[in-house]
């Protein structure tokens, strides 16, 4: 099945549609033509057979794929696609500078797919060059930790425990949906991140280095006890699950009916979203004074040379000293409350 009637009207045009030119490069495997084929086939049996598994990340692709790569050089041979013009294509692009880069890079992948399949010798986007592509068009937020404070105080559960979590731990969001009580040891004090899920989609986290232990500070430890009394139980233990559907939220919808309110609630005047909270931990790890590797392994970004077992591994006290330190910038008003109790 390709399309519709009234999508290919003649045999030519379900000839020329992308479907059909991909399953045409593989039925000719063994001998392909090379010399008017469109880009679009490329497109096509890459779409058919190469995406990335991973949910977030295929739909990453297919989105660049369908908005950008798809309408300007489908119809394109793949001889005619020169260096220059897809650079000046690229550079046109009103993208923040990342985001051409990725389009710039799987540009790069589908040209390499090509090349595997014989239908070019090289491959052009080699020769492509970015202007400014690790620049942002805008400034990540970043929240102070009374800001982060203010907000979380007019949040509901679960939605206020999942925002701690995100500020004491600096997790991804589909990090912090997919968590399972079967992640944490209680006894260590220690998180292990193992999966993500977006929009309900289990997957894997999003690289090698996610894969990896975390510190819990003690009144991290505190709030996550409460919540496990009261949290919705279902078979696979998951912290934070729509009694609805007993699956994970979708992140999405909390920040539009939780997060932007709670937010105008607290007198925050810019945007906050998941990420915000990501960017905002990297910050507050700066104010307290950590080291630039140890921020690297509390984010997850880097390598690293030793990778720590599931069980019985201590915690490295530089980190987990980082990691507290960032808790209780953020958690002050709870030791303060705590305070003037005893003083009354």
């Amino acid at each position: 099945m390709v399309g519709s009637v009234k999508q290919y009207p003649t045999e030519t045009t379900v000839r020329k549609s992308a479907t059909v030119q991909a399953l045409l490069l593989s039925a000719n495997a063994q001998n392909p033509c090379t010399t008017a084929t469109l880009f679009g086939a490329v497109v096509g049996r890459y779409e058919l057979y190469e995406l990335p598994e991973r949910y977030s990340t295929r739909r990453s692709y297919q989105s660049y794929l369908d908005n950008h790569i798809k309408p300007r050089w489908q119809s394109v041979p793949l001889a005619e696609i020169k260096p220059v013009a897809v650079e000046d294509w690229a550079n046109g692009l009103k993208l923040a500078g990342k985001s051409k880069a990725h389009v710039r890079g799987l540009m790069h992948v589908l040209f390499e797919c090509a090349c595997r399949w014989e239908l070019v010798e090289r491959n052009p986007i080699s020769l492509v060059r970015l202007k400014g592509s690790t620049k942002r068009l805008k400034r990540p937020v970043v929240l102070e930790p009374a800001e982060f404070r203010a907000l979380v105080s007019n949040l509901a559960e679960p939605f206020r425990t999942m925002t701690l979590v995100a500020g004491c731990l600096g997790l991804r969001v589909s990090e912090i949906v997919g968590l399972q009580w079967r992640d944490f040891d209680f006894t260590n004090r220690t998180l292990l991140i193992q999966r993500g899920v977006v929009h309900g989609r289990i997957g894997a986290v999003k690289t090698s280095t996610s894969h990896a232990a975390v510190p819990i500070d003690p009144s991290l430890l505190e709030v996550l006890w409460e919540h496990r009394k009261r949290c919705y139980p279902t078979e696979e233990q998951w912290l934070f699950a729509n009694p609805r559907t007993e699956r994970p939220f979708h992140q999405e919808q909390i920040v539009k009916t939780h997060l932007t309110k709670a937010s105008a609630a607290a007198g925050i005047k810019v945007k906050v979203g998941w990420h915000t909270f990501r960017h905002s931990y990297r910050s507050w790890l700066d104010q307290a004074g950590a080291s630039l590797g140890i921020q690297r392994e509390l984010m997850r970004h880097a390598s690293i040379t030793t990778t720590m077992d599931t069980y019985g591994r201590a915690m490295d006290e530089g980190k987990r000293a980082a990691n507290s330190n960032v808790v209780q910038l953020i958690m002050k008003h709870k030791q303060e409350a705590a305070d003037q109790q005893k003083a009354s």
